[in-house]
């Protein structure tokens, strides 16, 4: 074909691209719980929830904080039955091939695509592993229509600019086309077994029990994982003060709101969507664990939105900040706890 277009592809806007993404695929395929997915749902069935403190020497400020597994996508593909491929080409002729095939075929497709290079977004900051799903193209005007979870409205992007966002070498590493097709089943599993199993790989992403198999970030000079790197850097946040100059201490501030607010969270750091996940499991289920377990995300989530309204201040109070991150690493473990528990009972 030379155009073809998925008609009345369900899309809303989301917090978070990967999880908006998948639970628009799924609203399309017409699965769901008690109606079609909510975002938290999508993201806490891939059983996502992490935390990392990395330092890399080509970002300015050389800090960044991470709230998810690297696997999201794939692992909730797995646990709902979904068979994915991830395809990745170097040949941009190839690469558009395997998203035209599956538009051709009446089937909406998600690939990863740089933020940087998109034309509808007004960023600055690079991320090549924004999930955006592409609903439709016409060769002969040379664009194509996608879903992001950043815009309400489907948008109209050139085709070569959806090329070049396609294969980036921005942070955190080359996308290379990466294609993501995807064949759903008739049904998905009952959602209680499926959230527990999501929760127990949470636990133990956080407890520092589960090795993670996505592509990280290149040149990380350090990294700290999980309950410890939640310890280690509210610990670092203390000492700031203490070793940068004004200009650098109030770079990395920003990162810190931005990381936990802005870039993509669905608003502390992930843990508000965590939150919600629980809480609907627990709604739908009756499972008071998982109830509790949405409690003790919601004061995570809030303790994280407070140390960046603190850090995002624009003169900050030093004490304040070291205050609400102090703050946050107890929560995290009851947190962390209370998941646990939601993942042993039946």
């Amino acid at each position: 074909m030379t155009a073809t277009m998925i008609e009345d592809f369900p899309h809303r806007m989301a917090g978070h691209c990967g999880s908006g993404a998948l639970r628009d695929l799924l609203d399309w395929a017409g699965l769901g719980w008690q109606g079609p997915p909510s975002e938290p749902l999508v993201f806490g069935l891939g059983g996502a929830l992490d935390f990392k403190f990395l330092r890399i020497p080509g970002l300015e400020p050389p800090v960044y904080l991470g709230g998810r597994t690297l696997d999201l996508e794939f692992d909730l593909c797995h646990r709902l039955g979904i068979e994915v491929e991830h395809r990745r080409t170097d040949d941009a002729a190839e690469g558009w091939s395997w998203v035209a095939a599956e538009l051709d075929a009446g089937r909406p497709v998600m690939v990863w695509a740089d933020i940087l290079r998109l034309p509808y977004l007004r960023v600055r900051l690079t991320n090549t592993r924004h999930d955006i799903v592409v609903v439709g193209y016409d060769a002969g005007a040379g664009v194509a229509w996608v879903a992001d979870n950043d815009r309400e409205d489907i948008q109209r992007v050139p085709l070569e600019a959806l090329a070049h966002a396609r294969n980036s070498h921005g942070f955190p590493h080359p996308n290379r086309h990466s294609t993501f097709p995807m064949r759903f089943p008739e049904r998905l599993p009952d959602l209680l077994p499926a959230a527990r199993d999501a929760a127990a790989d949470a636990v133990a992403t956080m407890s520092g029990e589960h090795e993670e198999t996505g592509e990280p970030p290149l040149e990380i000079a350090g990294v700290a994982s999980g309950l410890a790197g939640v310890r280690e850097f509210a610990a670092e946040v203390a000492g700031w003060p203490g070793l940068h100059d004004p200009g650098t201490l109030a770079a990395m501030y920003r990162t810190v709101r931005i990381c936990v607010e802005k870039a993509g969270t669905g608003g502390g750091l992930f843990r508000r969507l965590q939150a919600g996940f629980c809480g609907e499991v627990a709604t739908i289920t009756g499972d008071a664990p998982f109830r509790r377990a949405g409690e003790a995300y919601a004061a995570c989530a809030e303790a994280w939105s407070a140390l960046a309204a603190a850090a995002g201040d624009p003169e900050p109070d030093h004490a304040a900040v070291a205050k609400k991150a102090a703050a946050i690493p107890p929560l995290e473990e009851r947190a962390t706890e209370a998941l646990a528990a939601a993942s042993a009972q039946g």
